[in-house]
């Protein structure tokens, strides 16, 4: 016997105009980004120990409590500053900030004078530099800094960030140019000083 019960139609797909492409792209990594963000900083939250202020106790507040100094808590956001765990899930987001954002509308073309390298990631002054471009572009790009806070990014920021990054004595000069002859080499830093065991 065969069924004869009313089928619904299979709803339209929704479909989204090419020109709102871009502007999907950049919200997806945005959000992304700022998804890894929070749960780094939920990693951190997790992996330390139970803070003083949380505990109730009758015992009167620290000294350093009184003085305003906060005693728990990340001592700093900035990459390099991060254990290998958290670090690695802040390059993730960095790297998706870079290739999807940073690239392809501040790349420009490679040369011997602005040269860029695919390894970027290797490069600890690249690593820095991007990072702190992006947590300043978090800030500056967020509704509460204001209609003029992208152009602050880009005069404060972005410019600076570029002159340093793309200099040909930058932290890319080692690494070729040419996408058909790819090179890539880390440059030496000095070794630092020891200090000198008195006999």
């Amino acid at each position: 016997m065969s069924d004869t019960s009313p089928t619904t139609p299979d709803p339209e797909p929704f479909r989204v105009h090419d020109e709102d492409l871009d502007d999907l792209a950049s919200t997806l990594a945005k959000t992304m980004a700022e998804v890894r963000q929070h749960g780094v900083i939920l990693d951190r939250l997790g992996s330390e120990p139970e803070s003083a202020a949380s505990q109730t106790t009758d015992k009167a507040p620290d000294a350093e409590a009184t003085d305003g100094k906060k005693t728990d808590g990340p001592a700093s956001v900035f990459i390099l500053a991060l254990g290998r765990e958290a670090y690695a899930v802040e390059l993730a987001a960095l790297t998706d900030w870079v290739n999807h954002l940073f690239l392809p509308v501040y790349g420009r073309e490679i040369s011997t004078n602005r040269p860029w390298c695919a390894q970027w990631h290797e490069h600890p002054e690249a690593v820095a530099r991007l990072h702190a471009l992006w947590l300043a572009w978090q800030q500056f790009t967020d509704a509460e800094a204001g209609l003029s806070g992208p152009s602050t990014w880009h005069r404060d920021h972005l410019d600076q960030a570029l002159v340093h990054l793309r200099a040909p004595d930058g932290p890319f000069a080692a690494c070729t140019t040419s996408p058909t002859r790819p090179n890539h080499r880390v440059l030496a830093t000095p070794a630092p000083e020891q200090a000198e065991v008195a006999a």
